[in-house]
């Protein structure tokens, strides 16, 4: 796993581009602020960054997962989508646009500013998501659902990267938590308000499910304008930004960033800086846990409404409902992870601990008698399967340095999942209701992977770090870097 961004030195002396960066420094210790000053300023950066961003991604989360509780609530009769791979599709065509537009969405965040960008696609997606209330064909569904991915591509990518950009390495595997438990309220409640939305059945003589999606649509469109003052951009330009750092809070976040991994400059982009971390075999690993793990959280996601009806046996009510108590284990679950990860400096050992749980939960949920016990296994899997996501864009995160690089790990973990969520969305199929044992296998398999990759990538991070203790190897372009394992 030999990666073309470390630089192979024979003594302790060879110089690094570098070389007068300590390899151990206090992140707290400031010329100007003291520690609690500098706590100040970083909740602050929490209430406006990590909150924003994870109330846009919690409606990308509602307005892209409300197709299984819409298809409980009629859709899936008045289109015809039980009818062969109809739904299926439906389903799955939005991923080939969310994983084609996603690598340019970093570079466009960078170039145009995440507010402008970030609050124009929040929009344009509510504006697509009203559209699906009008359809009359489950075709006219699909072609949505395919736009839809173009302008939902940029979301996430883009916010993993912004924040990666503002926290040191050890600080963001708690903002990463906070980001995503803030999309998964999205997924615990969204079968909630998809429920409530259903009464307004017959209303202006439209059915139920088609209320779901023009109210949430109307919902993102509104957000977005609210999103537009509240925003922030890169840390370089945050005294830009309305009503949120100074220039002194501003320098303070940069120096921060440079103790902890001196990349706070933006390297002008070209293509070639832009794709050069592409020749590095751990990116592409990155990439991979990504898929496996994507897989397993957007099928609970996609179909877990489904599966608690067809499996299990509850009514339609039960099914929106019963959705919101596993989910909120995993923020639980979530909370312990990241907590643990940025204390004790690992990510590794974490996403491997999930995924264990994940693999008790999916036998359970698949294989046991009763239906109140397959419920329990559905808390484990759904536990396990969504805490392993901020762990893991923590873990990609923390091992990667400077601006382009990052941006290209953070397109490629996100495209990756992408395709997870294509696997996802097919996992699960129609035809297999209603014990689904293949989409069971299929997330157990991956969840394996998920193992064997942590366990392959540690043990090259554990070697790298101690040839550069040894000072034999220059990590990462930077003499104090070392891989969090």
């Amino acid at each position: 796993m030999s990666s073309n961004s470390d630089e192979k030195v024979h003594d302790s002396s060879s110089k690094g581009d570098d070389e007068n960066v300590p390899s151990r420094l206090d992140l707290d210790d400031d010329p100007v602020y003291s520690y609690k000053e500098q706590r100040a300023i970083i909740h602050h950066v929490d209430r406006r960054l990590v909150v924003t961003l994870g109330l846009i991604y919690c409606l990308a989360q509602i307005d892209r997962g409300n197709m299984g509780n819409a298809s409980i609530a009629g859709m899936r009769d008045d289109l015809g989508l039980d009818i062969g791979y109809r739904y299926s599709i439906a389903v799955l065509v939005f991923s080939p646009t969310y994983i084609a537009f996603q690598p340019l969405t970093t570079v466009l965040t960078r170039k145009i500013g995440p507010r402008i960008f970030l609050t124009a696609i929040t929009f344009l997606w509510g504006a697509t998501q009203i559209g699906f209330g009008f359809v009359n064909k489950w075709t006219d569904l699909a072609g949505l659902r395919t736009v839809l991915g173009i302008f939902e591509a940029g979301v996430y990518p883009s916010a993993v990267y912004l924040l990666a950009t503002w926290y040191s390495r050890y600080d963001v595997g708690k903002r990463y938590f906070g980001f995503y438990v803030i999309g998964c309220i999205a997924l615990a409640f969204g079968g909630i308000l998809a429920y409530g939305l259903m009464q307004m059945d017959g209303l202006a003589g439209r059915s139920g499910w088609r209320w779901i999606f023009i109210m949430e649509g109307a919902i993102t469109c509104a957000a977005s304008f609210l999103a537009y003052f509240f925003l922030v951009d890169f840390p370089e330009k945050a005294d830009r930004s309305w009503r949120f750092l100074n220039t002194d809070e501003r320098d303070l976040i940069l120096r921060r960033i440079d103790r902890d991994r001196d990349d706070a400059k933006v390297e002008p982009f070209t293509l070639g800086r832009f794709l050069r971390p592409a020749l590095e075999l751990k990116i592409w690993i990155f990439g991979l846990i990504s898929f496996f793990i994507i897989t397993t959280s957007s099928a609970v996601a996609i179909f877990l409404p489904i599966i608690l009806r067809d499996n299990m046996g509850f009514s339609i009510a039960a099914s929106q409902c019963l959705i919101a108590p596993p989910y909120t284990l995993g923020a639980l679950v979530m909370a312990l992870s990241a907590y643990l990860g940025d204390h004790y400096h690992v990510r590794g050992p974490i996403l491997i601990a999930n995924s264990l749980l994940t693999l008790v939960g999916l036998p359970v949920m698949g294989f046991a008698p009763s239906p109140g016990v397959r419920y329990f296994g559905v808390f484990l899997l759904t536990a396990g399967a969504n805490a392993n996501i901020p762990v893991a864009l923590a873990y990609q995160a923390n091992n990667t340095r400077g601006q382009w690089n990052r941006a290209f790990c953070s397109a490629i973990f996100v495209a990756f999942g992408g395709v997870g969520h294509i696997s996802g969305a097919t996992i699960f199929r129609s035809q297999d209701s209603p014990r689904y044992i293949p989409g069971i296998a299929g997330a157990i398999a991956c969840n394996v992977l998920i193992i064997v990759c942590v366990l392959g990538q540690s043990a090259y991070f554990y070697r790298a770090n101690k040839q550069a203790d040894r000072g034999q190897r220059i990590l990462e372009g930077s003499k104090g870097f070392r891989y969090t394992i």
